[in-house]
């Protein structure tokens, strides 16, 4: 029975090359993979904002968004704007 010892530079190197291959897996064309649409849970976490402004922002067309069901979606380009002070 052979026995091999692992090192701590063993393990090290073996972290860069996961961390390597995650970054080659989550980067697309150079540019990292987000979500296109968001839900609302997430939409308010980003915006720090209760439901009651997502809806007014809804509402009053702050924020534009599609209903599939009973879900809400919102397009991360439009949640980026608003943060941005683009929208209007």
């Amino acid at each position: 029975m052979n026995v091999e010892l692992i090192t701590k530079e063993d393990l090290r190197e073996l972290e860069n090359k996961l961390l390597t291959e995650i970054k080659k897996i989550v980067q697309v064309g150079g540019e990292t993979v987000s979500k296109k649409w968001l839900k609302s849970n997430e939409v308010r976490k980003l915006l720090k904002i209760s439901p009651g402004t997502l809806q007014n922002l809804r509402i009053n067309g702050t924020l534009s968004f599609a209903r599939i069901g009973s879900i809400i979606y919102y397009k991360q380009e439009d949640i980026n704007k608003l943060l941005e002070g683009g929208l209007e």
